[in-house]
């Protein structure tokens, strides 16, 4: 028997039990926990409520609303495309993308894919009043509420969801296919991903959906499942469950969708302009532990956040994936990595 399909020694499995107890109640908003050791489950287990009126629990089959963790799906899509040649990662996004402002003429189709453009964030110009959800056309749109980026591309790393829902537009532009189509189409299906989709409000159905949650001090939840943000697709717009992210995870170690050099680059540090290492790749933000690889990233959107968290050289990966509004899933990844040294 080899090391990945060993039986978890009942503490190990005690000590993960242990980090996930806020979320083991039938009360709670839940939270959906894979270990994995290559394409091995080593640890798989759900905790708590996937929709606390529905008094539905949720399973290792929950599917939960990604957030941020969609960005590395958006990001594999372009990849995609620029395996196809339609698309090449330095090509400038005003050449691809019909309507994109004038001022970000230099912004190339990298600069978006490592947070390196200077755009301003849309968040900024949605007003807490608003209740009407934002599309990908309406970001768009939204860029063009100012005439000035926040840096020269390149030379700066920033975080940016514009960026992210942009890289959406482009893939419906250069393929000719809606995003959520080409996202089931080139990635879900192929991996057999059958209960992940990138949910379109009226126009997709999301199975086994777990609904979001926002707690108080008294520890009372409430439904918070949407906001104005949240029908956005290709920065955070993916619902899928801990099981179809096992596949996901398998397809980017041993390089399915795309080859080995392109997956190197994707998980390599961008470099800035100045020399400096921005400590993000093509969707993932990569760093150094004790001199071995270290891919992660995290997810927060109105009642959820989630946390995925790969170690290459160990072949470990730990997500969890949760259905409320704050906690730090991230370090509950931490925490369970720091048990299989």
């Amino acid at each position: 028997m080899n090391a990945a399909n060993a039986p978890l020694p009942n503490e190990t499995k005690h000590a993960i039990d242990a980090f996930l107890a806020p979320y083991d109640r039938p009360d709670v908003p839940g939270a959906s926990v894979i270990v994995l050791r290559g394409s091995e489950p080593i640890y798989l287990r759900a905790f708590g409520s996937a929709d606390l009126e529905a008094h539905t629990p949720a399973t290792v089959h929950t599917d939960y609303r990604l957030a941020s963790l969609t960005k590395a799906f958006t990001a594999m899509s372009i990849m995609l495309l620029v395996k196809d040649g339609k698309l090449h990662f330095d090509d400038r996004v005003i050449d691809v993308l019909p309507g994109f402002p004038e001022y970000g003429r230099d912004i190339r189709i990298r600069n978006l894919l490592t947070h390196t453009s200077g755009l301003v964030d849309y968040e900024d110009f949605v007003p807490d009043s608003q209740t009407t959800q934002l599309n990908d056309e309406d970001v768009l749109s939204l860029m063009h509420r100012t005439d000035t980026l926040n840096f020269v591309p390149g030379s700066q790393y920033h975080y940016s969801n514009s960026a992210f829902v942009l890289l959406g537009l482009i893939v419906r532009r250069v393929s000719g296919i809606p995003f959520p189509k080409f996202l089931h189409d080139r990635i879900f299906a192929p991996l057999h991903m059958d209960s992940t989709v990138a949910y379109v409000k009226d126009e997709s159905s999301v199975p086994d959906r777990a609904y979001g949650y926002t707690g108080d001090s008294s520890g009372h939840f409430t439904r918070t499942d949407q906001s104005s943000t949240s029908a956005t697709l290709g920065d955070g717009g993916i619902y899928t469950s801990v099981t179809d992210m096992a596949k996901w995870s398998d397809a980017l170690d041993r390089a399915t969708l795309v080859d080995s050099a392109m997956m190197r680059e994707a998980w390599s540090p961008t470099t800035l302009t100045t020399g400096k290492e921005s400590g993000y790749g093509f969707g993932w933000f990569v760093d150094t532990m004790n001199g071995e690889l270290q891919l992660r990233h995290h997810g927060e959107s109105t009642g959820f956040t989630n946390g995925i968290l790969k170690y290459p050289a160990r072949q470990l990966t730990v997500i969890v994936l949760t259905n409320r509004t704050g906690g730090t899933p991230w370090a509950i990844c931490d925490s369970i990595a720091a048990l299989f040294p």
